[in-house]
């Protein structure tokens, strides 16, 4: 058995505003990520809905059914989920103007958020601890979401990244030199146009971790590789005069670098793959890495057309 989605909202919100999701459960991560979404969701001038499922992971089973007692008890508990998610919300940029909505539904939350996606700016989740028991690094939800959802797919781990402490730190985006890395590059100089920093784009040319020392062909082939990343880049200078950019080229593994360079950055921002995969991979071996390792906010841009800012 299964039952019929219930809403709730706090405020009504115009529908022409394009609309962020976070998904909420009541644990301290999925708070983290409602926090970084509140301001996310201001920078952008977007409406932020919040979203908590109810339903069981698992489903009712055969011959199972809840009782409309169990059912109120967990509509209420929900509602303290996405009641306390407001608060942290709005406590996250004060005296800024959120437009905010809350939604405790009990359809399942992976393929609700999935079929959402089709209609969003942005995904926002907590990499564990979501619909899940917590056993490993990474959550399903967050999982299932940034191999299948149709917008960008923020990924917050232990930290939101939004205390002044981060304010000052730039943005870093993976470039490959594939167009999968196009929407990713985008979306980062953006990024790092309203937050008011830098951007570090990272460029690697080799899947082998090693020294960077001369090798026969070795200038030759820097300086391919930094036309490579200079080709990639062109134009963004005009359209994103403010933004300083860092270009970084590395002979070493894209994820290794993009982690050593995360780790002074306020936001991470890469591909769903890249030109080492497959155009039907739905996630690279990169950002999957990264998924499970970085542990600043970070960013899964799918080459999925994105909905209109």
């Amino acid at each position: 058995m299964t039952t019929k989605g219930k809403a709730m909202a706090d405020s009504t919100a115009s529908q022409s505003v394009p609309q962020m999701i976070a998904a909420v459960d009541g644990s301290a991560i999925s708070y983290h990520a409602v926090a970084w979404a509140a301001v996310e969701a201001v920078l952008h001038r977007r409406q932020l809905h919040i979203l908590t499922s109810m339903a069981l992971p698992g489903g009712f089973g055969p011959g199972m059914t809840l009782s409309d007692a169990d059912i109120e008890w967990m509509r209420r508990d929900g509602e303290r989920i996405v009641t306390e998610a407001s608060r942290i919300a709005r406590e996250a940029v004060p005296g800024e103007e959120l437009v905010l909505t809350t939604e405790v539904s009990f359809d399942f939350l992976i393929p609700t958020l999935i079929d959402r996606s089709r209609q969003l700016t942005m995904l926002v989740v907590g990499s564990r601890g979501i619909g899940a028991f917590r056993r490993g690094m990474l959550g399903s939800v967050s999982t299932a979401v940034t191999r299948h959802a149709h917008c960008p797919v923020a990924v917050i781990h232990d930290v939101a990244g939004i205390d002044p402490e981060w304010a000052d730190k730039p943005v870093v985006v993976g470039v490959d030199g594939s167009a999968n890395s196009v929407p990713a590059i985008e979306l980062a100089f953006e990024e790092a146009a309203l937050r008011k920093v830098g951007l570090s784009a990272v460029h690697t040319w080799s899947d082998v971790t090693g020294l960077d020392f001369p090798v026969p062909g070795w200038d030759a082939a820097r300086e391919s590789e930094e036309a490579l990343l200079a080709e990639q880049l062109a134009g963004y200078g005009e359209r994103y005069p403010d933004v300083p950019v860092r270009r970084i080229v590395k002979v070493d593994r894209p994820a290794r670098a993009l982690l050593d360079e995360s780790e002074n950055a306020q936001l991470l921002v890469v591909g769903s793959h890249g030109r080492g995969g497959f155009a039907s991979m739905l996630l690279g071996s990169t950002s999957n890495t990264l998924l499970h390792s970085a542990q600043c906010p970070m960013i899964v841009v799918r080459d999925h057309e994105r909905p209109p800012a």
